[in-house]
């Protein structure tokens, strides 16, 4: 990671919304013999389940780096041996198992630099998820830490696609940048040199810089702008994503500014989204954050930040691990394998009146604002998208469809609103269930507010709950996929609600196109 005073220029501020995904999968046990019909959705399940990265195998890729660096000079940086070393050992990995790779060279500072792009064959071509990281380290050190350990991460999961043969919607491609620590010279030189029309294409960006440091936060790339500035829309969808592998394995993660401090800055100024996951660096831990995650207060997160001592013996392995796993899991879900192909069991794109009830328990206490099936009536302040028209066709399901002269007109304003679907009967099997959602509000709104889907059967599942802040958050139409095979075999109902629940505050909310499907 390159040094904040060199990070400082060309900061980026776009505001958006968020995302809440789903959790991870576990992995596959022996099943008895069964009919050919139902081996087949288990192969399909397991296909499209997110991989276990073996932690081994990027603590290898480590050792390699290390050895390179030690090899030639004890470093790894740009216009050095060591660097091309590198690449040239990365490269080979991803040649062996099927992808087609591209030496990009640039120069800087009268030195010969290189990026290493990655294509796994198949998926959209105009739909394309990729995930990089820099591979140079500075002058001083080694680098395996910054930035070993994201590009090792990055290289494992790429060598996991092949091992899976993964064959996602969406196009895959990996990056290894060179110069990041000289300015995002590499990083730069891509986004800049690609054209228009190649970076429309690119549909996200995964960034991993420092992801094993020795006295470790979790922090994600603040996506949704709920601490700050935040990123091109779609970045809430990143950064949920990864938060959500987070939260199933019961590990808090907090923000980290999009401040334009590593190579996702090349990539949010073209407005492509982008998000990844950042340990900590020279920054002090606090004492609030060594009681979150445990280590040392008053230390910084890496102690040998930019020097010769960021060796092998400076990883923290959890935090590996645990950021390699997020990672596949990102990848898996955002290509597209999030929701399997297979039999539709329930579609409501809201064109059609399918018996949705409002207030179905008699219990809202909105004043105005109400859930209703309609069409809704797009409106902003100041910048800041509030409500939306429907993610498809012309009717969502929407707080007060009608948004009136001013944006507080007709708002969900003080209390809660919920509208509940007609029964719906679910076969056995695996089950999944996807939609459409914004939440937009200002910064009037606080952590009391929310939107919130619910599958209600012998059981309650909370597909999506996603809370206001006291920031201005742009609506932008999200996509929630998730597993509710716990109801297979039971009439469920699904339930969408949203609050205005603390002082009176501008809140909107929008929900479109659910269905749940069979694999």
């Amino acid at each position: 990671m390159r040094s904040r005073a060199l990070a400082t220029a060309g900061a980026v501020t776009l505001a958006l919304a968020a995302m809440l995904g789903g959790g991870t999968a576990a992995a596959a046990k022996p099943a008895p013999a069964t009919s050919g019909h139902s081996l087949l959705a288990a192969v399909k399940a397991a296909a499209l389940a997110p991989p276990d990265i073996p932690l081994a195998n990027v603590k290898a890729h480590l050792t390699q780096f290390q050895s390179i660096a030690t090899a030639n000079g004890g470093t790894r940086a740009h216009g050095r041996p060591g660097y091309r070393a590198s690449l040239d050992y990365v490269k080979a990995r991803l040649d062996a198992v099927g992808y087609t790779t591209t030496i990009q060279s640039f120069t800087y500072n009268g030195a010969t630099g290189y990026n290493l792009l990655a294509d796994w064959p198949g998926g959209d071509p105009n739909q394309v998820l990729m995930a990089g990281s820099h591979l140079d380290s500075v002058t001083a050190g080694p680098g395996i830490n910054d930035n070993g350990t994201g590009s090792a991460a990055v290289l494992e999961v790429a060598l996991a696609v092949a091992r899976d043969n993964f064959q996602p919607t969406k196009h895959l491609r990996f990056g290894w940048w060179g110069a990041e620590e000289l300015g995002l010279i590499g990083s730069n030189y891509y986004t800049n040199n690609l054209g228009a029309t190649e970076r429309a294409k690119i549909k996200g960006y995964v960034n991993y810089d420092m992801v094993g440091s020795p006295n470790p936060g979790y922090f994600a790339y603040d996506g949704d702008g709920s601490a700050g500035s935040g990123g091109p829309a779609g970045s809430a969808e990143i950064e949920n994503t990864l938060r959500a592998y987070f939260t199933s394995i019961n590990v808090p993660v907090r923000d980290t500014a999009f401040d334009g401090r590593s190579d996702y800055g090349g990539f949010i100024r073209y407005n492509i989204p982008a998000g990844g996951m950042f340990t900590g660096a020279e920054g002090i831990k606090s004492s609030a954050q060594a009681q979150l995650w445990g280590g040392t207060a008053g230390v910084a997160f890496d102690q040998c930040y930019h020097r010769s001592c960021d060796t092998t013996s400076n990883v923290n392995d959890t935090a590996l691990d645990r950021n390699s796993d997020a990672l596949a899991y990102t990848m898996w879900t955002l290509a597209g394998a999030g929701t399997p192909p297979g039999e539709t069991v329930y579609t409501d794109d809201l064109e059609t009146d399918k018996a949705w009830t409002a207030n179905p328990s008699s219990t809202d206490t909105a004043t105005a604002g109400r859930f209703q099936r309609g069409v809704a009536q797009a409106t902003s302040s100041g910048g800041t998208a509030l409500q939306l028209t429907a993610a498809g066709g012309t009717n969502s399901l929407v707080t007060g469809a009608t948004a009136g002269a001013a944006v507080g007109d007709n708002d969900l304003d003080g209390g809660t609103s919920s509208i509940q679907s007609a029964p719906i009967t679910l076969p056995a099997g695996t089950l999944s269930l996807s939609f459409s959602w914004y939440l937009g509000h200002l910064n009037n709104a606080s952590s009391a507010d929310y939107v919130r889907v619910r599958v209600v059967g012998t059981t309650t599942t909370t597909v999506l709950n996603t809370t206001g802040a006291a920031a201005n958050r742009s609506a932008s139409w999200q996509t929630a996929t998730a597993n509710i095979s716990a109801h297979a075999g039971q009439t469920v109902r699904i339930v969408v609600d949203a609050a205005d629940a603390s002082t009176a505050s501008l809140v909107e909310a929008g929900i479109d196109n659910i269905k749940i499907t069979r694999s």
